[in-house]
This record gives C-alpha cells, structure tokens and sequence, in this order.
C-alpha cells in the first residue's frame, strides 16, 4: 500500500523520541494524492453534500474549507460555452435584480430545457442553435433577446418582440412557413366569374370563405322579336324559336251609299261591320318553315246598292278572321232608316273576337235632321264617322275597322258610304 503521508522525520528503532522530533514530524508531513484516490467513490451528489476547497485568500499553513455543492454552485456559472448542457430543473436566465444569472450572454449548442424563462435583465441574450424549449416565457425587459437557429418552441409566451422568421403549423387554414403566413385553399378555381353573357353562382362558408363558384348562362328567352303584316306575306321561321303569339284581324265592310235624290226627299247609308280577331299561341314544332299571312281588304265606299264586305284574314291554317259585312243603303223617301251590317269573327285561336257591327242610318220627316250610321269598331280601333246630310261616310279608322255610312237632302245627287280598313296579322316571336 502507498504511503499517505510523506514523513520527513525518522527515529531508530527502540530510540529516544523527543517532543522536539514529533513536533517537527507533524508540521513536514505532507498528504500524499492516494488519501484520494484510494476512497470510495459516490455517483450522486446531493445539494447538501460537503466538498474541501482551499481559498486562495487564505494562508496555505491553514486547513481546507468545507463547502455544500448548494453553496458551491449557488453563486453562479462563469461566461463560458457549454457543449452538453443536461438539466432537469428549471433554468432561469436572468432575473430583475441581476441576481441568480445563468449569465449575460449564454450561449446552448444542444440540448432540453424543460422550462426557460428569459427574465427581465437589461441587455440578457440568450443564443440556442439547437434544442428542444417545451415552454418559453419571454418577459418584457429592455434589449431582452431570444435568438433560435434551429429547434422547437411547443409554447411561446411573448407580450413583445418581433419574429422574423417563423415556421409554424396552426390548427385551421392558416399555416406560417419562414415568416410567411398563408391561408389554405378553399376549393375555388382562381379566375373571373360573370359577365354580359353569364350570371355568377358561389357557395360561401361558415368563415366567409368562397368554396366553389360557377356561372349560369343569362337567359335570353322571352319575345326577341315582333312582325306587323299589313299586306299579303310570307312569314319565315327562325332558328332559335320556341315559340310565337300570332293575332289575325280581319278585313272592315264599307257602309251604305246614300242614294239621289228629289224635291222632298233624303237617303242615308248604314255603317259596315268591322272584322272579327283571333289570337293563337303555336309552339315552334308545330310551325312550318314558311307560313302565308293573309290581309283580308277592307271593303271599297259605293255610290249606290249596299257597300262590300271586308274579307278574311288567315295566318296559313293555324287561326283566320272573317271581314265584316257591309251597311245597307236607304231608298230616297220623306222618312228612311237603313241598317249597319254585322262584324265579322274569329277562329281556332286560344281567344276569338267578333267585330263590331255598324250603326243604322237616322232620319225623319223631311225637312227633320239626319246622319248616316257609323262604322263597327275593332280591338285596335274605331269605325268610320257617321256623316250628317249632304257629306260622304268617313272610312275606318282601326285595322279592319267598317265605313261610316253618307246621307243626303232633297235634289242632291248620290253620295258614297265610306270605305272599310283593312285587316291585320302580328306575329311576336319567342325564343
């Protein structure tokens, strides 16, 4: 066994021991490194554990100075780098009075601190290339900076401070990827819905969000054009109809003539009968590609007999109108009375008219007033005007409207009933 005490004092064997030689043994022995080594040796250092340390205040003739590890490391760490850091409690940086300092300016290459806290110290920077931080409180000091290369926050507390660069994965549609936010797709194509020729159609969400949007053509149905015959015609289908409205008015009657006459004697003429109408609604399918619109004529003012009948007005074999029938003339006498001739009718449409008949001519005694009788009237318009005695009959005035009929006094020669209008089709188009 090693010699823990290096004696620099000897005695022969069974020679005389003097107090000045045990004094002088004592005070040059020295301890030798196995008084060490050769202990056993503890793994665990509890806070409470008692170390020997020589101060380098005090003099080296004096004994080592016992201190706890709590003491020993109480006091804080010097400003170095530690490249394995593993601590099990919480690691506090920095506190308001200073005291209790990791340091001012630490810096952790690796490892897990299960609880940081950057304090309230003046200038504290703390520097952590890479490690795992479950809970970071950053406080609200002066100049307090928290730098992170490489790592993972799982909660970050700060009431001030700006990150730069942050990478992140929240809970929704909005993710953070090197300090750039952006929103989730929401199912919308990008691009421009609506238009002069389309309406937009879009679904919104709870959030506000647009998930789809389409567009819808804008209808162009309802009537897209309206064709007036006034004369015999030929009306062409076009492409895109669905459908037409066709009204057929037929031709006006003329009214009664009214006849010479002598000394004592007047005559007067009855107003013609105006056309009947028909309106039709024909699908497309039912249509042909060309139908013949046919305009009845009104019927022409005559001097003498009775006036002409209006004729019939058809849209091929679809819907027709006749004309009106004409007035009657009165025989020259002292007192006459001639009658109006009766309106025509319409068919095989959804709605059909009689037309309006004429009125009967009026008169009295010789001598007494008297007019011819007005023309029959229609759904676009009024007949013609009844003439007071010694004038011609008015003719129609509406599509198909009947004549008005003349009258005349004594020695006066014949005067015409007035002449019917003719009739109408109007065809309105659907697509």
């Amino acid at each position: 066994m090693a010699n823990i005490i290096n004696r620099q004092q000897n005695f022969s064997t069974n020679g005389t021991v003097t107090a000045a030689g045990l004094h002088n043994l004592i005070d040059t022995a020295l301890v030798n490194s196995a008084i060490i080594k050769n202990q056993q040796e503890i793994t665990t250092i509890g806070t409470a554990d008692l170390l020997l340390i020589a101060p380098d205040s005090v003099d080296s003739s004096l004994a080592p100075r016992k201190v706890t590890v709590q003491n020993l490391f109480d006091d804080g760490l010097t400003s170095g780098t530690f490249t394995t850091l593993n601590l099990t409690g919480a690691l506090t940086y920095g506190t308001a009075t200073g005291n209790r300092t990791v340091s001012t300016s630490a810096t952790i290459t690796t490892g897990t601190i299960p609880n940081f806290t950057a304090g309230t110290t003046t200038s504290t920077v703390a520097t952590i290339t890479t490690g795992t931080i479950p809970t970071l409180t950053a406080g609200t000091t002066t100049g307090t900076a928290g730098i992170f290369t490489s790592g993972t926050v799982a909660t970050l507390n700060s009431t001030t401070g700006t990150i730069t660069n942050l990478s992140t994965t929240l809970a929704g549609d909005f993710t953070i990827s090197q300090g750039t936010g952006t929103l989730g797709t929401s199912g919308a194509t990008l691009g421009t819905y609506g238009g002069s020729t389309s309406i937009p159609s879009i679904v919104v969400d709870a959030k506000g969000r647009v998930t789809s949007a389409s567009t819808s053509a804008i209808s162009s149905s309802g009537l897209v054009a309206q064709r007036v015959y006034t004369t015999t015609s030929t009306w062409t289908k076009p492409s895109s109809l669905t459908r037409i409205k066709v009204t057929v008015v037929g031709g006006g009657a003329s009214a009664g003539p009214s006849v010479a006459t002598g000394g004592n004697q007047q005559s007067g003429g009855g107003g013609g009968g105006s056309g009947g109408a028909s309106i039709k609604l024909i699908e497309a399918a039912d249509l042909g590609a060309t139908i013949t619109a046919t305009i009845g004529t009104g019927g022409v003012g005559q001097s003498a007999g009775i006036g002409i009948a209006g004729a019939t007005s058809s849209f091929g074999t679809h819907c027709s109108a006749t004309g009106g029938s004409p007035g009657a003339g009165a025989a020259a006498s002292s007192a006459w009375n001639a009658d109006g001739g009766a309106g025509g009718a319409g068919s095989d449409g959804n709605i059909n008219f009689d037309g309006g008949s004429g009125n009967c001519a009026a008169g009295g005694t010789f001598g007494a007033e008297g007019a011819g009788g007005g023309g029959g009237s229609t759904i676009f318009g009024g007949g013609g005007k009844a003439s007071p005695i010694g004038a011609a009959g008015g003719a129609g005035r509406g599509y198909g409207a009947g004549g008005g009929g003349g009258a005349n006094n004594q020695n006066t020669g014949s005067v015409d009933g007035g002449s019917g209008k003719a009739g109408i089709i109007i065809v309105e188009e659907y697509a």
